[in-house]
């Protein structure tokens, strides 16, 4: 199902952007499993910063656990968490409800689910759904941290501007701790107030634009993973997809490896305190589908926020004829400005997933 991922740790979504609740179901946690709620609801304020360069829309995101738990700790119990949906305004999407917005899941779902789907700010189709997302996610990494696994990331590009990459071979755990605290995580400040000013410059026109983010699972021993369709690889991108906005994402060198040599793009092995790594780490940390050891790397592209204020152009679906149409409502001028904890938490589930294999 479509809203249900894992196998072996099943993390299910439910809810939509102006219902009265959005949640998630985590069935397959061991039993005994701290879980310290005010690192959750920290890791939540990170999906929700964003300021003066963020929605209008304010939510609290207060998940609220209504089984799983005894004590603070799992219990063999699904974990289920319930968000209230609270700062809603459904009269924007009224205007709309019969011309799909461009680039946007209205005609889609329209079409599959024969115009009963929900219009309210994009339904179930809405960024707002990587709330439960990251209430899944911190969970995940909560357990994943006792394993000697870190999950971070950073802002790796905003339009033209970009930030420093990664060190494949040297991502640190302290660099991720410090990544973490940060409203606009950056790993070079001034990139940060460049990319900033890009998406000031496109909000002021109405407009909006994409980004990149980079993310770094580190501490993964090697062996974790399967070939063919259940890679490591797969299974992250599975996840990572299931973020509104993502159109792409890449490993290690990625598609820069389409423009190397294999003398080039070759990770030499070493031994280093006895223990077998590379020298370098095109590889992004995972090979035939199987983490090596190394830090695993990869990026996810995010496409500009498809509601913007300039006019476009669309259909009335009613009497199919062509219109121009004119978006309202709350929007982010780019998403990827706040979506560094999302792909942190896909990235950690679908990593906690295949260690419980």
């Amino acid at each position: 199902m479509s809203f249900e991922y894992g196998r072996n740790l099943r993390v299910t979504l439910f809810g939509q952007s102006h219902a009265a609740a959005i949640g998630c179901v985590i069935d397959g946690l061991p039993a005994g499993e701290k879980i310290d709620e005010e690192a959750i609801r920290a890791f939540m304020k990170r999906r929700a910063s964003g300021g003066e360069l963020a929605t209008a829309r304010a939510e609290a995101d207060d998940a609220l656990i209504i089984s799983g738990l005894v004590n603070g700790r799992t219990c063999g119990s699904p974990v289920c968490a319930v968000i209230e949906n609270r700062d809603v305004r459904s009269a924007d999407y009224e205007a709309i409800a019969d011309t799909p917005r461009p680039s946007h899941a209205d005609y889609t779902a329209h079409v599959k689910y024969r115009g009963f789907n929900d219009k309210r700010g994009g339904g179930h189709f809405s960024g707002r759904m990587t709330a439960p997302l990251c209430f899944a996610g911190a969970v995940c990494m909560q357990v994943l941290g006792r394993l000697g696994v870190e999950v971070g990331s950073h802002i790796a590009r905003i339009g033209g501007a970009q930030d420093s990459l990664f060190d494949p071979v040297d991502v640190s755990v302290p660099q991720l701790a410090c990544l973490r605290v940060l409203p606009f995580p950056v790993l070079d400040a001034e990139a940060g107030e460049k990319m900033k000013r890009e998406i000031a410059a496109a909000a002021a026109e109405k407009d909006s634009v994409g980004g990149v983010i980079e993310c770094c699972v580190l501490g993964l021993p090697a062996g974790i993973g399967d070939p063919l369709f259940d890679g490591l690889e797969n299974r992250i991108a599975s996840a990572v997809f299931a973020i509104p906005a993502v159109k792409g994402i890449e490993f290690g060198a990625g598609f820069a490896a389409a423009g190397m040599r294999g003398s080039e793009h070759n990770d030499p092995f070493m031994m280093e305190d006895g223990r077998v790594k590379t020298a370098t780490n095109f590889h992004g940390g995972i090979l035939g589908g199987i983490s090596s050891g190394m830090p695993v790397i990869f990026r996810a592209a995010f496409k500009p926020t498809p509601s913007i204020g300039l006019e476009q152009r669309t259909v009335r679906l009613s009497d199919e004829s062509e219109c121009p149409i004119t978006v309202k409502g709350r929007h982010d001028p780019c998403v990827a400005a706040r979506a560094f904890a999302p792909v942190e938490a896909a990235a950690a589930i679908a990593v906690l997933d295949l260690i419980n294999c």
